[in-house]
């Protein structure tokens, strides 16, 4: 029954879609990648109990869980130690042509605990970073994907690029990563500092009209399925979202961190990360950000519903999961994958084991025996305020109904004698 009513919501198994795409897109195949068909032994991330498997614009994992972009993701070795432990996917830390233009800075992490300002005891809630995209050659990345995918043909490798506002070198960068065999791009139209100074990340992702032009450069050149990675700075994050894939994305991954500033260091009167004295505002993750998260995907997942219907779109959930319940959180909302960053940062890779397990035992608990038995089934259960208002008056109509008890003697009933009483008694 859930099952049913997942797919009537919100689209396919490959996931949520399309109604209205511009004329050129109506009349492009969809890209899809056929050949990725991870396998199902425990060593690929598939244990015994509810299969965790997941199909999505024809990339097939052993379970949803991806390794989001960022440090996780930053070379070789990391990226060999997820498809090790048993990640459903990898997304690679975001790369660029001239990684040249790329200086990072120490420190760049600042966190945030339970309890009072500059707490070292509490648990961690919040992380920010100011990191920027992979400072590495291009050339070496490129390199490392390619050895990935000669060593792991069956895992899902996905590249994250981003570029500035030119069409040539978009393309140009589509075309160098997609010669190594990745099996998708993710695109970051979301990184909240530095590149946006650049045109880049966030500039581009709070901006529709740019967006789209950008998105219309990407799709023409892409041979394998996009995702577009939307920003959560904006008012309405489903604007962008609908038009990254009224543009010919495959799907939408949501959302990347939140501008912030972590905190003033109370004794030195600095902002946190704190380098050579100064700071600059970034991005926001960790345990904090999951309602928020939570409340964007599931305006994205809403929109898709209603305007795209009968697509084969996907939808990426990030933010704040460290749990099998908070990815349960995500699926229930429409999202197809989820993806973890700052989570394998606190916890290591090690963590997708005790994912895999508690969401196997979420699933076991409602009787799921697979993620589109539930994905998307508590969308129908949000609404309007103006909607929630009227049926809590009508409820409370039905039960002040029901407390009056019977309305003539010719309802009284031998079997139910007792509590028909009962309904009429005032204390």
């Amino acid at each position: 029954m859930a099952a049913t009513s997942l797919r009537s919501s919100v689209g396919s198994s490959a996931s949520l879609g399309p109604r209205a795409a511009a004329p050129r897109l109506d009349l492009r195949p969809r890209r899809v990648r056929m050949a990725v068909k991870a396998a199902a032994g425990a060593e690929d991330g598939a244990v015994a109990g509810p299969d965790l498997r997941v199909r999505v614009n024809g990339l097939e994992l052993p379970n949803p869980f991806v390794i989001g972009s960022g440090p996780p993701g930053t070379n070789y070795t990391v990226m060999k130690r997820a498809f090790d432990e048993g990640w459903g996917a990898v997304i690679a830390k975001t790369v660029s042509l001239d990684a040249a233009k790329v200086v990072n800075v120490t420190p760049r992490y600042a966190r945030l605990r339970a309890g009072s300002n500059g707490s070292a005891k509490g648990p961690i809630i919040g992380w920010e970073n100011i990191e920027l995209i992979s400072d590495r050659p291009l050339e070496i990345m490129l390199n490392e994907f390619k050895q990935l995918k000669e060593e792991y043909p069956d895992r899902v490798l996905i590249a994250s690029i981003m570029e500035e506002y030119n069409k040539e070198a978009w393309q140009e960068l589509i075309e160098r990563v997609e010669e190594t065999g990745v099996d998708a791009l993710e695109i970051n139209f979301s990184c909240p500092h530095g590149m946006p100074e650049r045109k880049m990340g966030a500039a581009v992702g709070q901006d529709c009209a740019l967006l789209e032009e950008v998105c219309g450069w990407i799709n023409e050149k892409a041979t394998v399925p996009v995702w577009a990675k939307m920003t959560p700075n904006i008012t309405d994050i489903s604007q962008p979202a609908r038009v990254a894939l009224k543009s010919g994305c495959e799907g939408v991954s949501a959302i990347n961190t939140i501008m912030s500033v972590m905190g003033i260091n109370l004794n030195t009167l600095h902002p946190e990360p704190c380098v050579e004295g100064y700071s600059t505002p970034g991005g926001y993750s960790a345990k904090a950000v999951h309602p928020i998260a939570l409340g964007k995907v599931m305006q994205i997942a809403k929109m898709m519903q209603s305007d795209f219907p009968n697509g084969d779109f996907s939808l990426s959930g990030i933010g704040g999961v460290e749990t099998g319940g908070d990815a349960a959180e995500f699926i229930l909302l429409g999202a197809n994958t989820v993806q973890v960053c700052t989570g394998v940062m606190m916890h290591g890779y090690g963590i997708v084991k005790k994912l895999c397990a508690e969401l196997q035992e979420f699933m076991s608990k409602h009787n799921f025996s697979s993620i589109e038995d539930f994905r998307g089934v508590s969308l129908q259960y949000f609404t309007t305020h103006t909607d929630l208002v009227k049926r809590q008056q009508d409820a409370i109509r039905q039960r002040k109904a029901i407390k009056k008890g019977l309305q003539s003697d010719k309802d009284w009933t031998g079997d139910g004698f007792v509590k028909e009483t009962e309904s009429m008694v005032s204390n």
